[in-house]
Protein backbone atom coordinates (compact mmCIF):
# COMPACT_ATOMS: atom_id res chain seq x y z
CA UNK A 1 0.00 0.00 0.00
CA UNK A 2 1.95 3.41 -1.01
CA UNK A 3 1.55 6.35 0.76
CA UNK A 4 -1.32 8.35 -0.72
CA UNK A 5 -3.38 5.32 0.20
CA UNK A 6 -2.50 5.44 4.04
CA UNK A 7 -2.99 9.09 3.58
CA UNK A 8 -6.99 8.55 3.47
CA UNK A 9 -6.91 5.68 6.66
CA UNK A 10 -6.12 8.13 8.88
CA UNK A 11 -10.17 9.59 8.94
CA UNK A 12 -10.89 6.32 9.06
CA UNK A 13 -8.71 5.52 12.39
CA UNK A 14 -10.33 9.18 13.82
CA UNK A 15 -13.62 7.48 13.23
CA UNK A 16 -12.44 4.74 14.99
CA UNK A 17 -10.81 6.43 17.62
CA UNK A 18 -14.05 8.63 18.42
CA UNK A 19 -16.35 5.61 18.73
CA UNK A 20 -14.50 4.07 21.09
CA UNK A 21 -14.82 6.93 23.33
CA UNK A 22 -18.64 6.92 22.76
CA UNK A 23 -18.38 3.64 25.06
CA UNK A 24 -18.52 5.24 28.10
CA UNK A 25 -19.06 2.97 31.00
CA UNK A 26 -22.60 2.46 32.74
CA UNK A 27 -22.80 4.13 36.05
CA UNK A 28 -22.95 1.54 38.62
CA UNK A 29 -25.28 0.72 41.40
CA UNK A 30 -24.69 1.28 44.63
CA UNK A 31 -24.15 -1.84 47.28
CA UNK A 32 -27.39 -3.11 49.12
CA UNK A 33 -28.83 -0.92 52.12
CA UNK A 34 -28.63 -1.72 55.25
CA UNK A 35 -32.00 -3.73 56.88
CA UNK A 36 -33.19 -2.73 60.05
CA UNK A 37 -32.84 -6.21 61.47
CA UNK A 38 -28.67 -5.86 62.85
CA UNK A 39 -28.61 -2.76 60.66
CA UNK A 40 -26.08 -0.93 62.90
CA UNK A 41 -24.05 -3.81 62.02
CA UNK A 42 -21.55 -3.97 59.21
CA UNK A 43 -20.99 -6.17 56.52
CA UNK A 44 -18.26 -6.79 54.33
CA UNK A 45 -18.83 -5.65 50.28
CA UNK A 46 -15.41 -6.94 48.38
CA UNK A 47 -14.01 -3.77 46.23
CA UNK A 48 -15.06 -2.80 42.65
CA UNK A 49 -12.22 -4.13 41.16
CA UNK A 50 -11.52 -8.14 42.71
CA UNK A 51 -8.35 -9.36 44.32
CA UNK A 52 -7.43 -12.21 42.57
CA UNK A 53 -5.07 -13.33 45.63
CA UNK A 54 -7.22 -16.02 47.65
CA UNK A 55 -5.11 -15.02 50.62
CA UNK A 56 -6.45 -11.86 50.62
CA UNK A 57 -6.53 -10.29 54.46
CA UNK A 58 -9.50 -11.99 56.69
CA UNK A 59 -11.67 -10.40 59.93
CA UNK A 60 -9.79 -10.93 62.78
CA UNK A 61 -11.62 -13.73 64.83
CA UNK A 62 -13.21 -12.91 68.35
CA UNK A 63 -10.87 -13.99 71.61
CA UNK A 64 -11.60 -14.70 74.94
CA UNK A 65 -15.06 -13.95 76.07
CA UNK A 66 -17.54 -13.48 73.35
CA UNK A 67 -20.97 -11.78 73.74
CA UNK A 68 -23.83 -11.76 70.77
CA UNK A 69 -22.89 -8.63 69.07
CA UNK A 70 -19.44 -9.73 68.86
CA UNK A 71 -20.48 -12.88 67.54
CA UNK A 72 -22.92 -11.45 65.14
CA UNK A 73 -20.50 -8.93 63.69
CA UNK A 74 -17.39 -11.88 62.90
CA UNK A 75 -20.86 -13.38 61.15
CA UNK A 76 -21.11 -10.72 59.08
CA UNK A 77 -17.58 -9.86 58.01
CA UNK A 78 -16.29 -13.59 58.21
CA UNK A 79 -18.92 -15.65 57.02
CA UNK A 80 -17.80 -17.44 53.71
CA UNK A 81 -21.00 -18.01 51.95
CA UNK A 82 -22.12 -14.42 52.73
CA UNK A 83 -18.96 -13.09 51.60
CA UNK A 84 -20.03 -15.04 48.27
CA UNK A 85 -22.88 -13.47 47.53
CA UNK A 86 -21.55 -10.02 47.86
CA UNK A 87 -19.08 -11.06 44.94
CA UNK A 88 -22.42 -11.83 43.22
CA UNK A 89 -23.22 -8.21 43.59
CA UNK A 90 -19.56 -6.76 42.17
CA UNK A 91 -20.50 -9.07 39.14
CA UNK A 92 -23.67 -7.69 38.42
CA UNK A 93 -22.36 -4.87 38.03
CA UNK A 94 -20.47 -5.54 35.82
CA UNK A 95 -22.63 -7.42 33.50
CA UNK A 96 -24.58 -4.39 33.61
CA UNK A 97 -21.19 -2.40 32.40
CA UNK A 98 -21.14 -5.24 29.42
CA UNK A 99 -24.69 -4.17 28.55
CA UNK A 100 -24.33 -0.63 28.21
CA UNK A 101 -21.43 -0.70 25.44
CA UNK A 102 -21.86 -0.37 21.69
CA UNK A 103 -20.58 -3.14 19.71
CA UNK A 104 -17.30 -2.90 18.32
CA UNK A 105 -17.06 -1.67 14.90
CA UNK A 106 -14.94 -3.62 12.31
CA UNK A 107 -11.96 -2.85 10.13
CA UNK A 108 -11.63 -4.54 6.86
CA UNK A 109 -8.83 -4.17 4.75
CA UNK A 110 -8.31 -6.30 0.91
CA UNK A 111 -6.61 -6.56 -1.95
CA UNK A 112 -7.79 -7.49 -5.48
CA UNK A 113 -6.54 -7.67 -8.80
CA UNK A 114 -2.78 -9.21 -7.72
CA UNK A 115 -0.36 -11.69 -8.11
CA UNK A 116 -2.19 -13.27 -10.97
CA UNK A 117 -1.50 -13.74 -14.74
CA UNK A 118 -0.20 -11.61 -16.99
CA UNK A 119 -0.44 -7.65 -16.54
CA UNK A 120 -1.80 -8.97 -13.18
CA UNK A 121 1.53 -11.08 -12.16
CA UNK A 122 2.77 -8.24 -9.56
CA UNK A 123 0.71 -5.73 -7.41
CA UNK A 124 1.25 -2.94 -10.28
CA UNK A 125 -2.44 -3.38 -10.85
CA UNK A 126 -4.01 -4.06 -7.22
CA UNK A 127 -7.09 -2.13 -5.99
CA UNK A 128 -6.39 -2.10 -2.39
CA UNK A 129 -9.59 -1.40 0.06
CA UNK A 130 -10.14 -0.44 3.42
CA UNK A 131 -13.49 -0.89 5.03
CA UNK A 132 -14.68 -0.01 8.66
CA UNK A 133 -17.74 -1.46 9.47
CA UNK A 134 -20.20 -0.52 12.18
CA UNK A 135 -23.56 -2.73 13.53
CA UNK A 136 -26.10 0.09 14.55
CA UNK A 137 -28.48 -1.77 16.86
CA UNK A 138 -32.23 -0.81 16.21
CA UNK A 139 -35.10 -1.35 18.29
CA UNK A 140 -33.88 0.04 21.74
CA UNK A 141 -31.81 -3.14 22.26
CA UNK A 142 -29.33 -1.59 24.23
CA UNK A 143 -31.41 0.89 26.59
CA UNK A 144 -33.50 -2.38 27.03
CA UNK A 145 -30.49 -4.45 27.73
CA UNK A 146 -28.91 -1.98 30.13
CA UNK A 147 -32.82 -2.21 31.94
CA UNK A 148 -32.69 -5.83 31.99
CA UNK A 149 -29.30 -5.76 33.45
CA UNK A 150 -29.85 -3.39 36.14
CA UNK A 151 -33.17 -5.25 37.04
CA UNK A 152 -30.95 -8.12 37.95
CA UNK A 153 -28.93 -6.34 39.80
CA UNK A 154 -31.49 -5.23 42.22
CA UNK A 155 -32.76 -9.28 42.31
CA UNK A 156 -29.01 -10.03 42.94
CA UNK A 157 -28.86 -7.08 45.92
CA UNK A 158 -32.44 -8.95 47.25
CA UNK A 159 -30.49 -12.13 47.10
CA UNK A 160 -27.69 -10.56 49.56
CA UNK A 161 -30.24 -9.63 51.77
CA UNK A 162 -31.82 -12.89 52.28
CA UNK A 163 -28.80 -14.25 52.79
CA UNK A 164 -27.46 -11.62 55.43
CA UNK A 165 -30.82 -12.63 57.21
CA UNK A 166 -30.28 -15.89 57.26
CA UNK A 167 -26.91 -15.50 58.19
CA UNK A 168 -27.43 -13.43 61.42
CA UNK A 169 -30.21 -16.05 62.28
CA UNK A 170 -28.00 -19.35 61.97
CA UNK A 171 -25.37 -17.04 64.06
CA UNK A 172 -27.77 -16.43 66.91
CA UNK A 173 -28.89 -20.01 67.05
CA UNK A 174 -25.49 -21.32 67.11
CA UNK A 175 -24.90 -18.81 70.00
CA UNK A 176 -27.85 -19.92 72.00
CA UNK A 177 -26.57 -23.49 71.44
CA UNK A 178 -23.01 -22.95 72.70
CA UNK A 179 -24.37 -20.85 75.41
CA UNK A 180 -26.85 -23.82 76.59
CA UNK A 181 -24.27 -26.72 76.21
CA UNK A 182 -22.04 -24.43 78.72
CA UNK A 183 -24.78 -24.35 80.71
CA UNK A 184 -25.30 -28.02 80.60
CA UNK A 185 -21.91 -28.48 81.39
CA UNK A 186 -21.93 -26.87 84.49
CA UNK A 187 -25.00 -28.46 85.74
CA UNK A 188 -23.77 -31.62 84.62
CA UNK A 189 -20.28 -31.02 87.13
CA UNK A 190 -22.89 -30.17 89.88
CA UNK A 191 -24.16 -32.94 89.74
CA UNK A 192 -21.10 -35.01 89.56
CA UNK A 193 -19.65 -32.91 92.89
CA UNK A 194 -23.06 -33.98 94.68
CA UNK A 195 -22.72 -37.82 93.45
CA UNK A 196 -19.19 -37.33 94.81
CA UNK A 197 -20.49 -35.85 98.22
CA UNK A 198 -23.29 -38.59 98.77
CA UNK A 199 -20.81 -41.45 97.43
CA UNK A 200 -19.30 -40.88 99.88
CA UNK A 201 -21.44 -40.41 102.87
CA UNK A 202 -23.28 -43.37 101.75
CA UNK A 203 -19.50 -45.44 101.78
CA UNK A 204 -19.07 -44.38 105.54
CA UNK A 205 -22.54 -45.21 106.59
CA UNK A 206 -21.70 -49.01 104.42
CA UNK A 207 -18.74 -49.01 107.11
CA UNK A 208 -20.44 -47.76 109.94
CA UNK A 209 -22.71 -50.96 109.18
CA UNK A 210 -26.18 -48.31 109.32
CA UNK A 211 -27.20 -49.09 105.40
CA UNK A 212 -26.36 -52.17 103.16
CA UNK A 213 -23.76 -52.37 100.88
CA UNK A 214 -26.24 -52.29 98.35
CA UNK A 215 -26.87 -48.60 98.70
CA UNK A 216 -23.23 -48.05 98.31
CA UNK A 217 -23.25 -49.94 95.09
CA UNK A 218 -25.65 -47.77 93.63
CA UNK A 219 -24.31 -44.52 94.83
CA UNK A 220 -21.50 -45.96 93.10
CA UNK A 221 -23.08 -46.58 89.93
CA UNK A 222 -25.05 -43.07 90.09
CA UNK A 223 -21.63 -41.22 90.46
CA UNK A 224 -19.82 -43.14 87.00
CA UNK A 225 -23.69 -42.41 85.30
CA UNK A 226 -23.19 -38.71 85.89
CA UNK A 227 -19.51 -39.00 84.96
CA UNK A 228 -20.35 -40.54 81.57
CA UNK A 229 -22.76 -37.56 81.42
CA UNK A 230 -20.49 -34.71 81.91
CA UNK A 231 -18.14 -36.36 79.47
CA UNK A 232 -20.72 -36.02 76.71
CA UNK A 233 -22.18 -32.46 77.60
CA UNK A 234 -18.34 -31.79 77.35
CA UNK A 235 -18.01 -33.15 73.83
CA UNK A 236 -21.25 -31.23 73.05
CA UNK A 237 -20.28 -28.21 74.33
CA UNK A 238 -17.05 -28.83 71.58
CA UNK A 239 -18.99 -29.52 68.77
CA UNK A 240 -21.14 -26.02 69.58
CA UNK A 241 -18.32 -24.40 69.79
CA UNK A 242 -17.21 -25.27 66.49
CA UNK A 243 -20.67 -25.07 65.01
CA UNK A 244 -20.20 -21.04 66.03
CA UNK A 245 -16.64 -20.52 64.73
CA UNK A 246 -18.02 -21.91 61.56
CA UNK A 247 -20.75 -19.17 60.80
CA UNK A 248 -17.66 -16.57 60.97
CA UNK A 249 -15.30 -18.60 58.48
CA UNK A 250 -13.14 -20.68 61.02
CA UNK A 251 -12.26 -24.04 61.73
CA UNK A 252 -11.52 -23.97 65.17
CA UNK A 253 -12.86 -21.94 67.82
CA UNK A 254 -10.09 -19.89 69.20
CA UNK A 255 -12.05 -17.56 72.00
CA UNK A 256 -12.85 -18.97 75.20
CA UNK A 257 -16.32 -18.95 76.02
CA UNK A 258 -19.70 -17.18 75.03
CA UNK A 259 -21.32 -14.76 77.59
CA UNK A 260 -24.80 -13.94 77.83
CA UNK A 261 -27.96 -15.24 79.61
CA UNK A 262 -30.40 -17.78 78.20
CA UNK A 263 -33.02 -17.04 81.07
CA UNK A 264 -35.01 -14.00 79.91
CA UNK A 265 -38.04 -14.97 77.42
CA UNK A 266 -40.32 -12.12 76.39
CA UNK A 267 -43.41 -11.92 75.90
CA UNK A 268 -44.43 -13.48 72.53
CA UNK A 269 -46.15 -11.15 70.39
CA UNK A 270 -50.04 -12.42 68.86
CA UNK A 271 -49.03 -14.40 65.35
CA UNK A 272 -51.41 -11.45 63.43
CA UNK A 273 -48.85 -8.94 64.61
CA UNK A 274 -46.49 -10.73 62.78
CA UNK A 275 -48.00 -11.68 59.52
CA UNK A 276 -47.72 -8.23 57.63
CA UNK A 277 -44.52 -7.93 59.14
CA UNK A 278 -43.43 -10.98 56.47
CA UNK A 279 -43.51 -8.42 53.38
CA UNK A 280 -40.34 -6.54 54.74
CA UNK A 281 -38.86 -9.78 53.95
CA UNK A 282 -36.17 -9.96 50.94
CA UNK A 283 -37.55 -12.81 49.45
CA UNK A 284 -41.07 -11.50 49.61
CA UNK A 285 -40.03 -8.05 48.73
CA UNK A 286 -37.58 -8.82 45.80
CA UNK A 287 -40.65 -10.02 43.69
CA UNK A 288 -42.00 -6.58 41.94
CA UNK A 289 -38.84 -6.58 40.91
CA UNK A 290 -38.53 -9.70 39.98
CA UNK A 291 -41.65 -9.23 37.80
CA UNK A 292 -40.49 -5.78 36.36
CA UNK A 293 -37.42 -7.60 35.10
CA UNK A 294 -39.05 -10.47 33.51
CA UNK A 295 -41.24 -7.81 31.91
CA UNK A 296 -37.69 -6.35 30.77
CA UNK A 297 -37.08 -9.46 29.49
CA UNK A 298 -39.86 -9.73 27.43
CA UNK A 299 -39.37 -6.31 26.02
CA UNK A 300 -35.76 -6.96 25.51
CA UNK A 301 -36.88 -10.05 23.58
CA UNK A 302 -39.53 -8.14 21.13
CA UNK A 303 -36.94 -5.94 20.68
CA UNK A 304 -34.68 -8.17 19.20
CA UNK A 305 -37.48 -9.39 16.10
CA UNK A 306 -36.60 -6.01 14.67
CA UNK A 307 -33.13 -6.68 12.75
CA UNK A 308 -30.10 -4.26 13.06
CA UNK A 309 -27.94 -2.89 10.47
CA UNK A 310 -24.25 -2.73 9.33
CA UNK A 311 -23.19 0.39 8.33
CA UNK A 312 -19.87 0.54 6.25
CA UNK A 313 -16.93 3.28 4.38
CA UNK A 314 -13.85 2.87 3.31
CA UNK A 315 -11.59 3.72 0.46
CA UNK A 316 -10.37 1.66 -2.52
CA UNK A 317 -7.02 2.61 -4.40
CA UNK A 318 -6.09 1.47 -7.83
CA UNK A 319 -2.38 1.17 -8.04
CA UNK A 320 -2.42 0.71 -11.96
CA UNK A 321 -3.14 4.58 -11.97
CA UNK A 322 -3.08 5.57 -8.43
CA UNK A 323 -6.50 6.66 -7.95
CA UNK A 324 -8.86 6.51 -5.45
CA UNK A 325 -12.30 6.34 -4.83
CA UNK A 326 -15.15 6.17 -1.42
CA UNK A 327 -16.89 2.89 -0.78
CA UNK A 328 -20.22 3.14 1.42
CA UNK A 329 -22.54 0.13 2.02
CA UNK A 330 -25.35 -1.01 4.33
CA UNK A 331 -25.85 -4.74 5.19
CA UNK A 332 -29.61 -5.45 6.38
CA UNK A 333 -30.57 -9.54 7.42
CA UNK A 334 -33.76 -10.70 5.88
CA UNK A 335 -36.22 -11.88 8.55
CA UNK A 336 -37.25 -14.76 6.47
CA UNK A 337 -37.37 -17.47 9.21
CA UNK A 338 -35.92 -16.26 12.34
CA UNK A 339 -37.97 -13.39 14.13
CA UNK A 340 -37.14 -14.51 17.80
CA UNK A 341 -40.18 -16.26 18.04
CA UNK A 342 -39.18 -18.99 20.67
CA UNK A 343 -37.10 -16.26 22.83
CA UNK A 344 -40.70 -13.94 22.82
CA UNK A 345 -42.83 -17.37 24.14
CA UNK A 346 -40.03 -18.11 26.40
CA UNK A 347 -40.43 -14.71 28.22
CA UNK A 348 -44.11 -14.46 28.26
CA UNK A 349 -43.98 -17.98 30.09
CA UNK A 350 -40.92 -16.52 32.50
CA UNK A 351 -43.73 -13.79 33.10
CA UNK A 352 -47.02 -15.36 33.81
CA UNK A 353 -44.57 -18.20 35.89
CA UNK A 354 -43.31 -15.61 38.07
CA UNK A 355 -47.71 -14.42 39.36
CA UNK A 356 -47.33 -18.20 40.77
CA UNK A 357 -43.51 -18.00 41.92
CA UNK A 358 -44.91 -14.66 44.01
CA UNK A 359 -47.81 -16.90 45.42
CA UNK A 360 -45.66 -19.43 46.75
CA UNK A 361 -42.79 -17.79 48.03
CA UNK A 362 -45.84 -15.51 50.48
CA UNK A 363 -47.49 -19.03 51.56
CA UNK A 364 -43.78 -20.62 52.07
CA UNK A 365 -42.69 -17.49 54.41
CA UNK A 366 -46.00 -17.78 56.17
CA UNK A 367 -45.38 -21.55 56.90
CA UNK A 368 -42.17 -20.97 57.76
CA UNK A 369 -43.70 -18.00 60.59
CA UNK A 370 -46.28 -20.99 61.26
CA UNK A 371 -44.23 -23.57 62.18
CA UNK A 372 -41.22 -21.35 64.22
CA UNK A 373 -44.27 -19.04 65.86
CA UNK A 374 -45.61 -23.03 67.10
CA UNK A 375 -42.19 -23.63 68.55
CA UNK A 376 -41.64 -20.19 69.80
CA UNK A 377 -45.09 -20.37 71.90
CA UNK A 378 -44.39 -24.39 72.73
CA UNK A 379 -40.80 -23.29 74.42
CA UNK A 380 -41.90 -20.64 76.20
CA UNK A 381 -44.56 -22.36 78.09
CA UNK A 382 -43.06 -24.89 78.85
CA UNK A 383 -39.92 -22.84 80.24
CA UNK A 384 -42.41 -20.93 81.95
CA UNK A 385 -44.14 -24.18 83.85
CA UNK A 386 -40.70 -25.48 84.52
CA UNK A 387 -39.92 -22.19 86.47
CA UNK A 388 -42.20 -21.44 88.06
CA UNK A 389 -43.97 -24.83 88.87
CA UNK A 390 -41.52 -27.76 88.42
CA UNK A 391 -38.56 -26.70 89.68
CA UNK A 392 -39.88 -25.07 93.11
CA UNK A 393 -41.73 -28.15 93.99
CA UNK A 394 -38.29 -30.74 92.39
CA UNK A 395 -36.48 -28.54 94.55
CA UNK A 396 -38.40 -28.84 97.78
CA UNK A 397 -38.51 -32.46 97.29
CA UNK A 398 -34.69 -32.77 97.34
CA UNK A 399 -33.94 -30.75 100.03
CA UNK A 400 -36.84 -32.95 102.37
CA UNK A 401 -35.12 -36.08 101.40
CA UNK A 402 -31.50 -35.09 101.45
CA UNK A 403 -32.87 -33.91 105.07
CA UNK A 404 -35.04 -37.10 106.03
CA UNK A 405 -32.03 -39.35 104.65
CA UNK A 406 -29.67 -37.53 107.07
CA UNK A 407 -32.00 -37.76 110.08
CA UNK A 408 -32.87 -41.87 108.83
CA UNK A 409 -36.26 -41.41 107.52
CA UNK A 410 -35.43 -42.02 104.23
CA UNK A 411 -33.44 -44.40 102.40
CA UNK A 412 -31.03 -43.81 99.64
CA UNK A 413 -33.61 -44.65 96.71
CA UNK A 414 -35.87 -41.57 98.09
CA UNK A 415 -32.63 -39.23 97.75
CA UNK A 416 -31.69 -40.43 94.47
CA UNK A 417 -34.74 -40.21 93.19
CA UNK A 418 -35.68 -36.89 93.90
CA UNK A 419 -31.78 -35.54 92.75
CA UNK A 420 -32.84 -37.09 89.33
CA UNK A 421 -36.13 -35.33 89.24
CA UNK A 422 -34.25 -31.98 90.44
CA UNK A 423 -31.53 -32.30 87.53
CA UNK A 424 -33.90 -33.71 84.99
CA UNK A 425 -36.10 -30.73 85.83
CA UNK A 426 -33.45 -28.35 85.61
CA UNK A 427 -31.82 -29.98 82.12
CA UNK A 428 -35.17 -29.71 80.63
CA UNK A 429 -35.69 -25.96 81.87
CA UNK A 430 -32.10 -25.44 79.95
CA UNK A 431 -34.00 -27.16 76.28
CA UNK A 432 -36.71 -24.84 76.86
CA UNK A 433 -34.98 -21.87 77.16
CA UNK A 434 -32.66 -22.81 74.54
CA UNK A 435 -35.48 -24.38 72.17
CA UNK A 436 -37.19 -20.61 72.76
CA UNK A 437 -34.54 -18.35 71.66
CA UNK A 438 -33.74 -21.04 68.94
CA UNK A 439 -37.35 -20.44 67.67
CA UNK A 440 -36.67 -16.58 68.61
CA UNK A 441 -34.13 -16.44 66.20
CA UNK A 442 -35.76 -17.96 63.25
CA UNK A 443 -38.97 -15.34 63.91
CA UNK A 444 -36.81 -12.53 64.21
CA UNK A 445 -35.38 -13.55 60.53
CA UNK A 446 -38.37 -13.55 59.17
CA UNK A 447 -40.24 -10.70 60.39
CA UNK A 448 -37.05 -8.45 60.34
CA UNK A 449 -37.14 -7.06 63.80
CA UNK A 450 -36.52 -8.07 67.35
CA UNK A 451 -39.54 -9.51 69.13
CA UNK A 452 -39.28 -7.04 71.77
CA UNK A 453 -40.05 -4.40 68.90
CA UNK A 454 -42.97 -6.56 67.25
CA UNK A 455 -44.99 -6.29 70.38
CA UNK A 456 -45.10 -2.39 69.74
CA UNK A 457 -46.74 -0.78 66.78
CA UNK A 458 -43.64 -0.08 64.66
CA UNK A 459 -43.17 1.37 61.00
CA UNK A 460 -42.20 -1.18 58.71
CA UNK A 461 -39.44 -0.83 56.06
CA UNK A 462 -39.97 -2.54 52.86
CA UNK A 463 -36.68 -1.51 51.82
CA UNK A 464 -34.66 -3.96 53.72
Amino acid sequence: MNREACHHVHPLLVLVTALAGCMRPAALPDGPAPRPLGAELHSTVPERRAATDPRRTQPGEPRGEVTLRQALTAALLGNPNLSAASWDIRAAEARALQAGLLPNPELEAEAEEMAGGGERSGVDAAEVSLVLSQPIELGGKRAKRVRTARLEGQLVGWDYKAERRGVLAATAKAFVGLLAAQERVRLTGELVRLSEHTYQNVTEKVRAGKVSKVEGDKAQVELAMSRIELVRAQHELTSRRAELAATWGSRSATFDRVMGQLDGAVHVPPFEQLIPLLTSHPRAARWPAEVEHREAKLAQERAARVQDITLSAGVQHFNEDDGHAFIVGIGVPLPLFDRNQGGIREAETELAKAHDERRAAQVELRSELVEAYERLTTAHAEATALKQEVLPAAQAAFDAAGEGYRQGKFGYLDVLDAQRTLFEARQKLIDALAAYHEASADVEGLIGQSLESATSPVKQETNQ
